[in-house]
């Protein structure tokens, strides 16, 4: 009688541990993917995001997290099977994304400029994956939503007799940096936050970004690999903060995979 009350006792506190750990999950997934979607909805880099296979996975979890917990309570044992064979999955796919995220982003920083608080960015310094989502069709819908609907240049200036001095003293924004203004280099003569003096040509660079520099505030350095370099920094911090937090989801989603074993061996031991 000792011994039945013992693995009973055993069962259900694995039973309620497993449970309340996928419903851990569950509520996480939850409330993350919503946080998710919205800012990807108000992100001119959206597409840069992978928001829709991360949702995917997301409902994978939601969906996995329900069968983990009835799993529990499966004396068949199916569930729980199907629950760690999915789960395997889901662990080594965001394992894999991780991995990834830290590879393409481990190049490419601003560099620093010579009496300038702000940096200048070039898109040479990132990976050539990295380049190629900002190309084409995908950048012509980027760039025109930072002009039109971030509104990022027009909210950089200030609105007062701003000199060059103090505009250098700036901390910008990788986006602000690279599309804003032309780059460093160019010798430009500042004007205000985004019309410059181009002497009527650029100043010994062979950058390209100088002939593609224009004052007019609808174009300003749109077109520029600096402002793909801006967008591509603003990314790989956008990227670096959430892999933290699906470390973070890796680790649990680890214990609550070994919790499963735990439950299916148990379920095996009772079978016996």
């Amino acid at each position: 009688m000792i011994k039945i009350g013992t693995k009973t006792e055993q069962k259900n506190a694995s039973r309620a541990m497993f449970g309340l750990a996928n419903f851990k999950i569950f509520i996480f997934t939850l409330v993350f993917g919503i946080v998710l979607i919205i800012r990807a909805s108000r992100n001119c880099t959206r597409s840069l995001q992978w928001p829709l296979p991360l949702i995917i996975l997301g409902v994978f979890l939601l969906l996995i997290s329900v069968v983990g917990f009835f799993g529990s309570y499966d004396h068949g044992s199916f569930l729980l099977r199907l629950y760690l064979y999915v789960m395997f999955f889901i662990i080594t796919a965001l394992v894999a994304f991780i991995v990834f995220a830290y590879v393409v982003t481990a190049k490419g920083s601003g560099r620093s400029e010579l009496n300038r608080a702000y940096r200048d960015y070039y898109l040479a310094d990132y990976s050539g994956w990295l380049e190629e989502r900002v190309s084409g069709s995908h950048w012509r819908k980027i760039s025109s939503c930072i002009r039109d609907h971030s509104k990022v240049c027009k909210k950089m200036t200030r609105g007062v007799g701003e000199t060059a001095d103090m505009f250098f003293l700036r901390t910008l924004k990788p986006i602000e940096s690279g599309c804003c203004k032309p780059p460093t280099e160019c010798g430009f003569v500042y004007v205000n936050e985004t019309t410059w003096d181009t002497g009527g040509g650029f100043v010994g660079s062979s950058n390209m970004d100088c002939t593609r520099w224009s004052n007019d505030q609808q174009q300003l350095c749109y077109s520029c690999d600096s402002c793909k370099a801006g967008v591509l920094a603003s990314l790989k911090k956008s990227w670096r903060k959430v892999s933290y937090i699906y470390i973070l989801v890796v680790v649990f989603l680890v214990i609550a995979y070994l919790g499963g074993w735990n439950s299916l061996n148990i379920q095996l031991e009772n079978k016996k």
